[in-house]
């Protein structure tokens, strides 16, 4: 065996083996730590009163966990893919919410992780890594969630200058956030292949961010509408040509998946933990209900779904870590399983508790409520299977040639 799934003519020809190491282990223990007695206190807090946990974030900063998918040349701790998963999933055991700080933080300068120049990592990163200012990536808007290339924001040529115009939607941190890298089209003729990306700094003139969505779960990370009334942005802030909007966009989303399926994991197993505590105290029937074999099947299948879940997690951190061609069908496939098992884990929870667990004073009720956003964001689960579909087919060699997904180009 040479460590490589499947075999080279069939399903993969690439390494993705996960094999945890002491450093993952005592990172683990350390996040794990931090996040029992600092994090998990105030989560239900922060769902109650739908607050951005500022407090929480400048611990994060304090402990160099804003800076993990940051360049040490740029203040960044500089993680491996698979630590990176490590220390979301842990932070998400405790508080999802708490999760998408260090989450959203990648995300949004992921863009400028993929196709930024050196002068712009320069610029914006070591603000970003040390936790100084926050990002946030907007792609999103009213009428185009999943189908990207319906994008209809604008950004005009004007000088030196591109001016913006439109708005965006259900964007992570965006109200609060001190940079959003933008997606909008230069030539609106000519569908995604006109589409652009930008560096947009908040403070701009003609930038606001007039409402907040009331949500289901992570109720403390507020999720903003985006207005832009012509708001300049310099020629040096656009990444990459003009056109190669989306290139950047599904390159960032390949490899971005990778962190919702860390958070989703992370949910669920703060879930069975905590219905595994509560079986074992419980009594029903004279009897401890954890005694009753119908329960016991319960944690037995929520916890093999979970480690199911996570292992795949880890061997899609591992393909972005080796820069796989086929990154995409991994991190995508992790995002789906990862996502159903929280949404079913988290249900399952709520079920072992029974009444209980359907009212706030246990964590469980929340837990289940932050679950179903992973389904959700950074691409539906449905748009996960096309993704895992094509991938398939593009390896037996049946579909049209459409490019390898998850890199990015620069033009010359």
């Amino acid at each position: 065996m040479d460590g490589r799934v499947g075999t080279p003519d069939s399903v993969s020809c690439w390494p993705v083996t996960y094999r945890p190491t002491p450093d993952h282990d005592e990172l683990r223990a350390v996040v794990r730590e931090l996040a029992d007695e600092r994090i998990a206190p105030r989560a239900a807090e922060i769902d109650a009163t739908a607050e951005f946990p500022w407090d929480l974030k400048e611990l994060l900063a304090k402990q160099d966990l804003l800076g993990i998918a940051f360049p040490a040349r740029f203040g960044g701790t500089e993680l491996d893919n698979v630590s990176q998963a490590i220390v979301v999933e842990e932070i998400a055991r405790a508080d999802a919410t708490t999760s998408l700080i260090v989450l959203v933080q990648k995300l949004g300068a992921l863009p400028i992780m993929v196709a930024g120049t050196e002068e712009q990592q320069a610029r914006y990163f070591p603000r970003l890594a040390s936790g100084e200012w926050m990002a946030a990536f907007g792609l999103t808007e009213a009428g185009a969630g999943s189908d990207v290339a319906g994008i209809r924001m604008r950004a005009r040529r004007d000088g030196n200058d591109y001016v913006l115009t439109g708005s965006k939607r259900f964007i992570t941190h965006g109200s609060i956030a001190n940079l959003v890298t933008i997606f909008a089209q230069t030539d609106p003729e000519a569908g995604r292949k006109g589409l652009s990306a930008f560096i947009v700094e908040t403070d701009s003139p003609g930038f606001s961010a007039p409402r907040v969505e009331h949500k289901m779960g992570i109720r403390g990370s507020p999720t903003a509408e985006l207005h832009f009334d012509d708001v300049r942005v310099p020629g040096e802030n656009r990444l990459g040509a003009e056109g190669e909007g989306f290139a950047v966009a599904m390159a960032t989303l390949d490899r971005s998946r990778l962190s919702i399926a860390a958070q989703a994991v992370g949910i669920a197993q703060g879930a069975l933990d905590f219905a595994v505590g509560y079986a074992a105290q419980r009594e029903q029937f004279g009897e401890r209900i954890a005694d009753l074999q119908g329960i016991q099947f319960m944690l037995a299948d929520m916890a093999s779904g979970i480690e199911a879940a996570r292992q795949l997690t880890y061997a899609a951190a591992a393909a972005v870590d080796a820069d796989a061609p086929d990154l995409a069908y991994w991190t995508s496939s992790a995002k789906l399983i990862a996502g159903d098992t929280a949404m079913r884990v988290t249900t399952d929870a709520v079920q072992v508790l029974g009444g209980y667990g359907y009212v706030s004073e246990y964590p469980v009720e929340r837990m289940m409520r932050d679950a179903k956003i992973t389904q959700l964001y950074e691409g539906t689960q449905q748009v996960q299977r096309m993704i895992v579909a094509r991938q398939l087919l593009r390896r037996a060699g049946v579909s049209r040639p459409q490019g390898r997904r998850g890199e990015f180009r620069p033009s010359a």
